[in-house]
C-alpha cells in the first residue's frame, strides 16, 4: 500500500518511498541541517505571497483593487470574475500590502494535430560549414529537413549559456544560465557585420576534423572572431541598443556577470568580496568601467536572437529547461538570496545508481522563491519558451519535490522538499497560453502518486520511452510524447550490438551481471527481430513500434536515425566524453541517408489522418 510521507513545516518529507515502494527514513541530522539551510520565512509571508489564481476562482481577501498589465484597474469582491484577463496583476487590499496576483487559464496550450518529430542533440549536428559544433545554421538545416519529411516540432537539447571563460562546461544541464543562451551555437559567418572582417573560414571549419568536440578550441575561436566583429561594427548597429534596453535589467545582470567572469574567473563566491553583491557600488564602478566588455556579451545575446528566429521559423522547436543552473554562475549570483547556500539537488538511490546522485545544482527554496513572487522560475521559463513554440521540462517531478544534498552528506543522505507545484504548474500554464507553446514534462523514474494525474490537468504532456514501459506502446496515453530512447540511455544500435554493454563495462557503470540483466530487459522491448539482424533492422523494427503509440507527439533521435552506436552521455562516468560525441553523418547528408528517411517515412505515415 502507497504511503504518504510526513512533511514538516519546513516542507522536508520525514521519509520516501522508492521504486518498490518501500519507505525510508531520513537521519534526524539530515532534516535539522536541512532546516538550517532552509530558514524560517517571515511572519508576514501568508499576507504578501503571490496568490495564483484561475478565472472565477475565490480569492484570499474580500475587497481589493487590481491594477493589470494593461494599466486598468478592475475591483474584486471575494472572487475573480469568469473573464477576468490573464497575466501578471498587482492586488492591493484595504489596509493590506500590495501583492502580486498571477491569473493563468489552468491548462497548457496544446496543438489540434497529432505530430512527429526529431530529437537533436544540436552540438552533435554537425555540417561541412561548422566550426567544430553544431550550430544555429545546423538547427535551421534540421528543421528545413524535417518540414520537408513531414514532421511537425524539432525538440533540442538546452542551449543555456555557460560561463564565457575557457574549462567550458560541456554538459547542457548544468548552465550559468536558464535565461541566456550559448553564443558558442552561433553561425558566425552569419552575425550580422561578419562580411567587415577576416572570418578564417577554413581555420574554423578545420575544428570539424577532431573526433571529439573540443569547446575550448572551438570557443576561443569563435569568440575572437566575433568580438572583431563586434568592435568593426556592433555598436553602430542601430537595432542592437534598442533590442539591449527592451531587455531591462536581465540582460545587463547576465552580461555584467559575464564580464566579471572573464576578470575573476567564473565562479562568483571566488570574487573580490565587493563584487559579489550584484547590487554593490565596487559592481556599479566595474560596469561603468568595462562598459563596452559588457556590450559585447549583450550583443552575442541580440545576434543569438536574430539566427534562433531565423531557425526556427514556421516550425514548433521545443527548448529543454534544466532543473538548475551552476551554483557560481550568473542567476545564482543574481539570485543568491533565493537559491540554497550548503545544498544541492540529486536524486536518492535507485536501480540505476545505488549511491543516489548529486546534480550540483542549488536549489531554490520554496518559501523565498514565494517572497520574490515567482520571479527566477517566471523568467526561466519564458525565456526557454522564447521565440520557438515549445517547452521541456527536465525532471519534471522536480515542481512537486526534490531531493535535497545537505552540503556535507553524499546524495544518499539526502531528503526531499516540497514545493508550491500548484502554483508553478499554473505558471508554466499561462507561459505556454502566452506563447501558444506545448509543454513536456520529463516523467522518467519514480514517479510520485499523483504527479503524472496533476500534470495531465494541467495540459503538459508526459514522455513515454520504449526503454522504460512495460505496456505496448499501442496502450500508451494520448496526451504524450512517445519516444524510444533519451540522451542518457542506450541508442538502438548501441543496445542491439552490445556496443553501449561494452562500454559500460570499460567505465564500471555496474557489474557484469547487472548489465547484462540490463541489457537483455531492454532487448525484450524489441520483439519480432531477428538476433542476427543488423543494427539497422532494429532501428526501423524500434520505430515501428513507437508508430502504433496513439500519443500526440512521436520523437526520433538522430542518434537512432543514423544508427550511432555511443549514447550522448553516460550517467556515472567521469572519463568518458559525455555531450562531445559528433554524429558520424554530416547535416547536409541526413536528407539522403537511407535510416534517415526509413524512419521518416514509419512516422510520418503513424501520423497522417489513414495512414
Amino acid at each position: 500500500m502507497t504511503r504518504t510521507p510526513t512533511t514538516d513545516e519546513w516542507g522536508i518529507d520525514a521519509s520516501w518511498l522508492d521504486a518498490s515502494d518501500e519507505e525510508h527514513p531520513v537521519a534526524e541530522t539530515t532534516i535539522e541541517r536541512l532546516r538550517e539551510v532552509i530558514g524560517t520565512p517571515p511572519a508576514d509571508l501568508e499576507d504578501r505571497a503571490p496568490i495564483v489564481a484561475r478565472p472565477g476562482d475565490a480569492l484570499e481577501v474580500d475587497e481589493a483593487e487590481v491594477t493589470c498589465e494593461d494599466g486598468s484597474v478592475r475591483h474584486v469582491d471575494g472572487e475573480l470574475t469568469e473573464d477576468f484577463p490573464l497575466g501578471y496583476h498587482w492586488l492591493q487590499a484595504p489596509g493590506g500590502p500590495r501583492r502580486r496576483l498571477v491569473v493563468s487559464p489552468g491548462r497548457c496550450w496544446l496543438p489540434e494535430e497529432r505530430t512527429w518529430g526529431w530529437a537533436v542533440q544540436l552540438y552533435a549536428t554537425r555540417s561541412r560549414g561548422s566550426w567544430g559544433i553544431g550550430d544555429l545554421a545546423d538547427l535551421r538545416a534540421v528543421r528545413e529537413m524535417a518540414a520537408g519529411q513531414g514532421a511537425g516540432f524539432v525538440l533540442i537539447n538546452p542551449l543555456h549559456a555557460v560561463a564565457p571563460t575557457p574549462g567550458q562546461e560541456a554538459s547542457p544541464y548544468l548552465p550559468a544560465t536558464r535565461r541566456f543562451r550559448n553564443p558558442v551555437y552561433l553561425r558566425v559567418a552569419e552575425v550580422r557585420g561578419a562580411g567587415t572582417v577576416d572570418l578564417e573560414e577554413d581555420a574554423g571549419r578545420a575544428l570539424n576534423e577532431g573526433g571529439l568536440i573540443d569547446r575550448d578550441a572551438i570557443w576561443a575561436r569563435k569568440r575572437a572572431v566575433l568580438r572583431r566583429v563586434f568592435d568593426a561594427t556592433g555598436r553602430d548597429d542601430p537595432a542592437f541598443p534598442d533590442w539591449w534596453w527592451h531587455q531591462g535589467q536581465p540582460l545587463q545582470d547576465w552580461a555584467t556577470w559575464c564580464a566579471l567572469a572573464d576578470e575573476h574567473g567564473p565562479d562568483w563566491h571566488a570574487w573580490p568580496e565587493e563584487l559579489r553583491d550584484p547590487r554593490s557600488g565596487a559592481v556599479g564602478s566595474f560596469v561603468a568601467e568595462h562598459e563596452r566588455d559588457i556590450a559585447f556579451h549583450a550583443w552575442l545575446q541580440w545576434a543569438l536572437h536574430l539566427q534562433l528566429s531565423a531557425a526556427t521559423e514556421g516550425m514548433t522547436v521545443i527548448q529543454d529547461l534544466p532543473i538548475g543552473v551552476a551554483g557560481g554562475g550568473a542567476d545564482a549570483w543574481t539570485w543568491q538570496d533565493v537559491l540554497a547556500s550548503g545544498a544541492s539537488v540529486g536524486a536518492p538511490p535507485d536501480a540505476f545508481n545505488s549511491q543516489g546522485q548529486d546534480w550540483g545544482s542549488p536549489p531554490l527554496i520554496p518559501w523565498r522563491l514565494r517572497a520574490v513572487d515567482y520571479e527566477p522560475f517566471i523568467q526561466s521559463i519564458r525565456a526557454t519558451i522564447a521565440g520557438a513554440g515549445g517547452l521541456r521540462i527536465d525532471h519534471v517531478m522536480g515542481l512537486f519535490r526534490l531531493w535535497w544534498v545537505p552540503g556535507d552528506a553524499g546524495p544518499a543522505d539526502g531528503a526531499y522538499v516540497r514545493y508550491p507545484a500548484e502554483d508553478l504548474l499554473d505558471i508554466v500554464a499561462l507561459e505556454s497560453h502566452r506563447a501558444q507553446a506545448v509543454v513536456v514534462g520529463e516523467d522518467l523514474g519514480t514517479v510520485e502518486d499523483g504527479v503524472r494525474e496533476a500534470l495531465a490537468e494541467h495540459g503538459i504532456l508526459s514522455y513515454r520511452l520504449l526503454w522504460f514501459e512495460e505496456d505496448e506502446p499501442a496502450t500508451w496515453p494520448a496526451e504524450a510524447m512517445a519516444a524510444i530512447t533519451t540522451h542518457d540511455l542506450p541508442t538502438v544500435a548501441g543496445l542491439w550490438s552490445g556496443a553501449d554493454l561494452e562500454e559500460q563495462r570499460e567505465h564500471g557503470t555496474g557489474t557484469d551481471e547487472e548489465l547484462e540483466r540490463g541489457r537483455a530487459a531492454l532487448l525484450e522491448r524489441l520483439p519480432g527481430v531477428r538476433r542476427n539482424a543488423r543494427p539497422e533492422t532494429a532501428v526501423e523494427r524500434a520505430h515501428q513500434l513507437l508508430a502504433q503509440a496513439p500519443s500526440l507527439l512521436l520523437s526520433a533521435t538522430l542518434d537512432d536515425a543514423v544508427a550511432e552506436q555511443r549514447r550522448p552521455n553516460m550517467p556515472g562516468t567521469t572519463d568518458r566524453p559525455n555531450w562531445s560525441l559528433p554524429l558520424p553523418v554530416t547535416v547536409e547528408d541526413l536528407p539522403a541517408h537511407p535510416l534517415v528517411t526509413a524512419v521518416a517515412e514509419t512516422l510520418a505515415t503513424a501520423v497522417t489522418p489513414g495512414g
